[in-house]
């Protein structure tokens, strides 16, 4: 069984970095690997992906410029560097796998993705 743990949330002024990780276990070899968030009252939305051999990212609009996802195969864990942050972008950040198989590329719904952590707060004071 897959398990995800992610970890790196808190409470930060806006302006501010976090990182954010997410270990995966259970697993020979993760796919491709994303972050997803969730404000209060709003649905989950996408915010960054990597594929597997991290030579493809993609971003939401919003984040770009400011957030960076990468990845440690050797550890199957997926980060998720946080700068210049704003009261927006507070939520519950989610960590999401998909199994080694087919195309590699960044998938950017949840239905692509097999697994997924349990969140963790992100909140960005103004």
């Amino acid at each position: 069984q897959v398990q995800l743990v992610e970890s790196g949330g808190g409470l930060v002024q806006a302006g501010g970095s976090l990182r954010l990780s997410c270990a995966a276990s259970g697993l020979t070899r993760a796919g491709g690997m994303g972050w997803f968030r969730q404000a209060p009252g709003k649905e989950r939305q996408f915010v960054a992906a990597i594929n597997w051999n991290s030579y493809t990212t993609t971003y939401a609009d919003s984040v770009k410029g400011r957030f960076t996802i990468s990845r440690d195969n050797a550890k199957n864990t997926v980060y998720l560097q946080m700068n210049s942050l704003k009261p927006e972008d507070t939520a519950v950040y989610y960590c999401a796998c998909r199994s080694y198989r087919g195309p590699d590329y960044p998938r950017t719904t949840e239905y692509e993705y097999d697994s997924w952590g349990q969140g963790t707060q992100v909140t960005v004071s103004s």
